[in-house]
């Protein structure tokens, strides 16, 4: 039974990051989830010192709520003229830096884990139970999981097209009334969500890889953004459960095995997409000169 709520769980992340991860993608913003896993180090140190609890609900408030700061501060220096990437290291390194500090300077005072904050082990996700009274109702990260996956797919259902158009031509919507402003926090708002949802059960850093990989691979097989979530998320799945058998096999780190599952799909599309893989590029150009040559 453990396996089947190790791999529910792993397959319930990589949904929420695979939708969310193709608009980053086509955005050119895949490395804004690896900002936020980072930055919302001092809002879980600074929950931490004001409930002095390591309770979950203080854990997630507090990460979601510098969650929200990184990501208005990225949008902020954009807009005043820095590069996108330049404002995505510098508002995750100072704020992770700050939640060092925070930690460093009340040491004796805090009991975290930094590592299993950051990296997570999803192998133990079955003892952490949701009990109502005598009954035990499974992983607590699996109703938080499939929680945040209902919101993210009613958002993006709701404002699909919205979203669509916004990762494609800002100018455009904008021109048709489109608040790209308010949808670009929002998109940014649920990656916040999904990726402080999976601090306790795959961590921050897994949660990067799925987050980029399965979208990554499904930008290469497809054309069609409804298509490539779909693949997206059955890449992200597929990873999941195949990482876990990996990782049994080999008796090896699950979250791993996990991403580098995701990474042999990815290096699959990569090498054989129809339209964009280096081997079939490679054939359709000899195809031609032979082509020209046989003219």
């Amino acid at each position: 039974m453990s396996g089947f709520w190790i791999m529910l769980t792993g397959a319930l992340v990589a949904t929420c990051c695979a939708v969310l991860g193709c608009f980053l993608v086509l955005r050119r913003m895949a490395l804004v989830g690896d900002a936020i896993s980072h930055a919302v180090l001092p809002g879980i140190a600074i929950a931490f010192l004001v409930s002095g609890s390591r309770g979950s609900f203080f854990m997630l408030l507090g990460a979601a709520l510098v969650g929200f700061v990184a990501v208005f501060l990225i949008q902020l220096f954009q807009s005043g003229g820095v590069q996108s990437d330049a404002s995505i290291g510098v508002v995750f390194t100072a704020l992770f830096a700050v939640g060092v500090v925070l930690i460093s300077l009340n040491a004796r005072n805090i009991d975290l884990d930094l590592d299993c904050v950051l990296f997570g082990e999803i192998a133990y996700v079955q003892w952490n139970t949701l009990e109502i009274g005598a009954l035990s109702l499974g992983p607590k990260a699996v109703w938080l999981l499939g929680l945040t996956l209902l919101v993210i797919a009613a958002v993006v259902s709701l404002f699909y097209k919205q979203f669509k158009l916004c990762a494609f031509d800002p100018a455009l919507a904008a021109a048709l009334g489109i608040p790209v402003a308010v949808f670009h926090y929002l998109l940014m708002g649920l990656v916040s969500m999904a990726t402080v949802s999976s601090f306790e059960s795959v961590g921050a850093v897994l949660v990067v890889g799925l987050l980029v990989i399965p979208p990554a691979a499904a930008y290469l097989l497809t054309d069609r953004l409804g298509t490539m979530i779909g693949l997206a998320v059955v890449i992200g799945i597929v990873s999941s459960v195949a990482g876990y058998g990996t990782a049994v096999w080999l008796d090896a780190s699950i979250a791993g095995c996990m991403v580098c599952a995701a990474g042999v799909q990815f290096a699959l599309a990569f090498l054989f997409s129809p339209s964009h893989g280096l081997v079939t590029r490679r054939r359709r150009h000899r195809a031609a000169a032979l082509g020209g040559r046989a003219g």
